[in-house]
């Protein structure tokens, strides 16, 4: 039998006044909603590529720690950015964050557009070892 649960608010996470939950944790599974470079009053920061992505993953590490997981269940990342160029630069921002035996499979892709005019925007999936 399945059991779900919805994160839609938590100690350190933005308070959206959208109607989105920040994860959804399914069993074992938990499903991470698109995160910017936000504040927790829900305010875009808006800065550097570095900048953002540095504050849009550790919103996404917060919704994981709130949602009971942590950054080695991280098996697929997305990441949408607003311009190809500065994937150099996410590349490293990667690297900083995921050791090489540790790296989650993920997408990336230029979007032509994100919320509140953003530079990055990171989704991702986690699955807990129930050994």
């Amino acid at each position: 039998m399945s059991t779900k649960k919805y994160i839609t608010k938590g100690k350190g996470l933005p308070n959206w006044s959208n109607p989105i939950s920040h994860a959804v944790v399914a069993n074992n599974m938990c499903f991470v909603s698109g995160q910017l470079s936000v504040n927790t009053d829900g305010k875009y920061v808006s800065g550097t590529i570095l900048e953002e992505g540095r504050l849009a993953f550790s919103n996404f590490f917060s919704v994981l720690k709130t949602a009971d997981f942590d950054k080695d269940d991280v098996v697929f990342i997305d990441i949408a950015f607003d311009d190809l160029k500065d994937l150099p630069e996410i590349n490293m921002l990667y690297m900083e964050l995921f050791p090489e035996n540790k790296r989650p499979a993920r997408t990336i892709y230029q979007a032509e557009a994100l919320p509140f005019g953003g530079k990055i925007k990171i989704t991702g999936t986690a699955i807990k070892d129930l050994h």
